[in-house]
């Protein structure tokens, strides 16, 4: 046991929640970023400018969505060069035969393939070969046998949570909101997530809530420290920005997150907030105003269905009041209260 001990220390291979459910999901998150992600935001200005290269680069990226995960799980597992390039295949295959639930699949099934393929790796005189082998034969047979199961089971999840929000969008609302705008903040992927359970919808709407309360909130509170450039790195960034802060003074947290209970069942209740363009894009918020295009995205896919004939002012109206105003106004008051009783002190918010 000993000896299997210091071969899987030698061989980088860590089994822990931290590498599998930390770094490996947020490595994804990137690789998601790096090709659907940027993806739909070139194809969508390609259709809306009419500028069909545009809409083919965006194409080109969005279907290379599989690889790219994989390739950032790889990278994050700290995989030698032959695994890492074997495992393109391997989340093309997984992504392809996952259907809704791909990027569950891809994370799952890359994992497996690559600590796998990094036991084999140097082990034998001819690695050029068993390497890309066992790691490629392993992922494509994994993938054939559970993706489809992973996706069915994913999509099953997300619908459930999709009808929940719509029988009860106040309370759902709520609850989807905080829960994937907390996972926005923390050292995980909330864009993963939405991914990877198929977030569209009304409970997409109350994700961009939620993950806007956090990014617009934090970004606002945090200005008498960090001026433009908190504002900017925090509100079109990413709040995780001050996860270290978070763990220094937790209550900093509360008003971020109180924001998005309120945001969350105003955007589902009040305005009907929908989100039905890509479902990561419902993990983003603020960030690169990925989830203000996924659901301006959602309205142009609505209208050519048929399912929605224009866009109207009070659609622009809740899009910009839920990801912007809203947040802005309830995290600069509450951040003034907090300061003022003493639970927020000069300095707590300031990033390194």
């Amino acid at each position: 046991m000993e000896n299997f001990a210091a071969f899987l220390k030698r061989k980088d291979v860590v089994i822990s929640p931290k590498r599998y459910g930390v770094d490996a999901l947020s490595a994804m998150a990137q690789g998601l970023f790096a090709s659907l992600l940027i993806g739909t935001i070139i194809n969508t200005l390609g259709q809306q400018l009419g500028l069909e290269y545009l809409t083919q680069v965006g194409g080109y990226a969005t279907a290379m969505a599989g690889p790219a995960m994989a390739v950032s799980i790889g990278y994050a597992l700290h995989c030698p060069p032959l695994v890492l390039f074997s495992l393109i295949t391997v989340g093309s295959a997984a992504n392809t035969l996952g259907g809704a639930g791909g990027p569950l699949a891809v994370l799952v099934v890359t994992v497996v393939a690559a600590e796998l393929g990094k036991l084999v790796s140097k082990e034998t005189k001819v690695d050029i070969l068993v390497t890309p082998f066992v790691t490629i034969f392993v992922g494509v047979g994994l993938s054939s046998l559970v993706a489809p199961a992973i996706g069915s089971a994913a999509s099953a999840f997300g619908q459930l949570i999709m009808w929940a929000t719509e029988l009860q969008p106040f309370w759902m609302g709520i609850l989807v909101s905080v829960v994937v705008g907390v996972a926005l903040t923390l050292p995980i992927s909330s864009a993963a997530i939405c991914a990877a359970l198929g977030l569209t919808g009304l409970a997409g709407g109350a994700a961009v809530a939620g993950c806007c309360a956090q990014m617009v909130g934090f970004a606002v509170m945090s200005w008498p420290e960090n001026k433009v450039g908190g504002l900017v790195s925090q509100g079109l960034g990413t709040s995780m920005l001050q996860m270290g802060n978070i763990v220094r003074n937790p209550r900093i947290w509360i008003v971020p997150t109180a924001a998005s209970a309120i945001t969350g069942p105003i955007a589902t209740c009040l305005f009907g907030l929908q989100m039905n363009g890509p479902a990561v894009s419902s993990g983003m918020g603020t960030c690169g105003l990925v989830g203000q295009i996924g659901v301006y995205t959602g309205w142009m896919s609505d209208i050519a269905s048929g399912a929605k004939s224009a866009v109207t002012g009070m659609d622009w109206l809740a899009l910009v009041m839920i990801s912007f105003v809203l947040p802005a106004v309830l995290c600069w008051a509450g951040g003034k209260l907090m300061r003022r009783i003493g639970w927020i002190r000069p300095g707590d918010l300031k990033l390194d």
